[in-house]
């Protein structure tokens, strides 16, 4: 088992894997999946009855559960069950929601979603060498790409915002300084790794579309390796 993980989100709700080099294949935390289609404030005490009511029923689906080792949100890794990505199909149609057939679409990226639909876009966009490199790290290019994935999707479309935006508390750019302050961010430096990250966190705060720059759902994840 390698370090590499991967972060989804659905519906806000923090989707986590962990890979698995020797098998080829993504772990997903069950806890997370209980707690996204049910929206339950205690998914661990719900997983713990449903565990019980499959074992009673005779369902072998527990039977392929694996407990990994996932960094929670105090940064401290716990063992956590996980299931390979056809368990975790099995596993949402046995939860009783009426968001497990949404979060089925979500999860395997199905044409009946928005989210299925962007995604495809995404890989055809990164296909396309589009965006010449004398753009990347620049809005014009955020706009192209933007544009592109959501175009047909929403109106909006690669269109820089005109009103001021929040959400789960905070304020990003007000409207009014927001192409200034896109100009500034433009200008910021991108020759290294951490300049890049830098400029991507405040193009982010800033926040010029009425949608993430990386919709969750395109395959909103990011990869990274753990200490």
């Amino acid at each position: 088992m390698t370090n590499k993980l991967s972060i989804r989100f659905y519906n806000d709700h923090e989707v986590r894997a962990i890979w698995d080099e020797e098998k080829s294949q993504w772990w997903f935390s069950v806890l997370d999946i209980v707690g996204a289609i049910t929206e339950s404030p205690n998914p661990r005490k719900y997983w713990s009855v449903l565990k019980t009511r499959l074992k009673k029923n005779g369902n072998e689906l527990t039977t392929r559960c694996s407990q990994l080792k996932l960094t929670a949100a105090d940064g401290k890794k716990y063992a956590t069950d996980c299931f390979a990505q056809d368990d975790i199909q099995e596993l949402a149609k046995v939860i009783p929601s009426p968001k497990s057939q949404s979060f089925l679409d979500w999860f395997t990226y199905s044409d009946n979603s928005i989210d299925g639909q962007s995604r495809k876009k995404a890989y055809t966009f990164i296909e396309s060498n589009l965006v010449a490199d004398s753009d990347i790290g620049s809005v014009k290019a955020l706009q192209q790409i933007h544009a592109y994935i959501f175009g047909g999707l929403y109106d909006f479309a690669g269109k820089i915002r005109t009103k001021t935006i929040s959400k789960g508390g905070t304020m990003f750019c007000l409207a009014e300084y927001l192409h200034d302050n896109l100009k500034k961010i433009e200008q910021m430096p991108q020759n290294t790794f951490d300049e890049i990250v830098s400029k991507y966190v405040e193009m982010n705060v800033a926040h010029p579309f009425n949608l993430p720059l990386f919709m969750k759902g395109i395959d909103y994840s990011y990869y990274y390796e753990q200490n």
